[in-house]
């Protein structure tokens, strides 16, 4: 078996940053005029910022909103963001078996690297501006043997990988969607992670 090197996800399946994009859509809203229904933003969290935008601002404004949203993102998005349940004992259940830990997320590196820092989530390697297929490069980059996450495109991009994926319901896809799209296991949250690796690791 090859050394245990975990990806982990990271909007709602590590941290829960619904409030902090919330408050930052809430301020591009103030800041352009353009009305975003942020209930339906967080509901759907996943898919790259930049898909996102173009439901609300036409094309020609979509680059100067990814942009301006950005830079809001600091001032707003880091302080309320938490992380979910089992988060840290997930990491750490990684590395007290020897395994490396990595972040391969949709969410702009720079800005994913504020959440970690922020709330004391110590990783490897992270891998930002990557969604489905595209996660698949990191991971086989970095040797990764299994991929967490909360959305059908993170199975996606485990089974690009050729790598298990392991679902976590914590987000806007339910177990069954997840199961569908090709998870190998599928958790409610990830305080059961850590029995769920040592079981996989004893199977190995």
């Amino acid at each position: 078996m090859p050394p245990l090197t975990v990806g982990f996800d990271l909007d709602m399946t590590l941290v829960d940053s619904r409030p902090g994009i919330a408050a930052t859509y809430r301020a591009l809203t103030a800041r352009t005029g353009v009305p975003v229904d942020v209930d339906a933003v967080v509901a759907r969290l996943g898919p790259p910022l930049h898909t996102e935008i173009a439901r609300w601002f036409p094309p020609a404004e979509v680059e100067t909103a990814v942009a301006l949203y950005r830079e809001l993102y600091p001032a707003y998005a880091i302080t309320p963001t938490v992380p979910l349940p089992g988060a840290l004992a997930a990491l750490d259940a990684v590395r007290a078996h020897g395994g490396r830990v990595l972040v391969v997320t949709s969410k702009h590196g720079p800005l994913a690297r504020l959440h970690l820092d922020h709330l004391g989530l110590t990783v490897d390697e992270l891998a930002g501006d990557l969604f489905a297929e595209e996660k698949a490069t990191a991971l086989v980059t970095q040797g990764a043997t299994h991929y967490v996450g909360d959305h059908v495109a993170d199975m996606v991009a485990a089974r690009t990988a050729r790598i298990p994926g392991i679902g976590v319901a914590t987000g806007p896809c339910t177990a069954a969607e997840l199961r569908a799209a090709g998870a190998d296991l599928v958790l409610d949250d990830l305080t059961g992670f850590p029995a769920a690796m040592r079981q996989w690791i004893r199977l190995a």
